[in-house]
């Protein structure tokens, strides 16, 4: 069992290096979709992404129990892959009715802290492979409101937390790999 955090910006390649990852595996891939369509542009990036996956994968949709699903879904000869955990970190967020302040602390729902914990204790736990990817989006300027450098904050503690679990980390920059821990692929 290997597991294996990609990250990378916007638009780097990461989710199409994970995909080519996967199918080179030659292993029953099951892909964990996290993305929800909350309007029309979410929608055609959806679906450009489940048109460009192979038939044969297996798509589980799931927004919010991403550990429970990652250990449904492992098998010793299955290649889990999860895209995208800071799409998963933005439905914890707003899971919850609820406005946040545009300056002062943002108070996430409990349902945050208890799915990245599920998270962080499953993957050690699953019996197959399972590929992760993630958006690095702390290498910018500090973002404008509360909400945003929350998000930015999370979404780096939780790259972190889970690099840290992971036996391989990639960081992909124009559809480059760069390994930042663990064997290169």
């Amino acid at each position: 069992m290997t597991t294996t955090l990609i990250l990378g910006g916007a638009r780097s390649g990461k989710s199409a290096y994970a995909e080519k990852l996967a199918l080179e595996s030659g292993k029953e891939v099951v892909y964990i979709a996290t993305a929800r369509a909350g309007d029309g542009e979410m929608a055609v990036r959806i679906k450009t992404h489940r048109s460009s996956r192979p038939g044969s994968w297996t798509t589980i949709e799931e927004p919010l129990l991403l550990g429970d699903a990652i250990l449904r879904c492992s098998e010793p000869d299955t290649l889990v892959l999860v895209d995208c955990l800071t799409l998963w970190l933005s439905n914890l967020i707003f899971s919850a009715d609820q406005d946040f302040p545009e300056v002062g602390v943002i108070n996430l729902p409990d349902i945050f802290y208890e799915q990245c914990d599920e998270l962080l204790a499953a993957l050690p736990q699953a019996p197959g492979d399972v590929i992760m990817v993630s958006n690095e989006v702390g290498m910018g300027i500090v973002p404008y409101g509360a909400l945003s450098r929350c998000f930015t904050d999370e979404a780096g503690r939780l790259n972190q937390a889970v690099a840290k679990v992971c036996e391989r980390a990639l960081f992909i920059v124009a559809g480059m790999p760069l390994t930042l821990k663990g064997q290169a692929c």
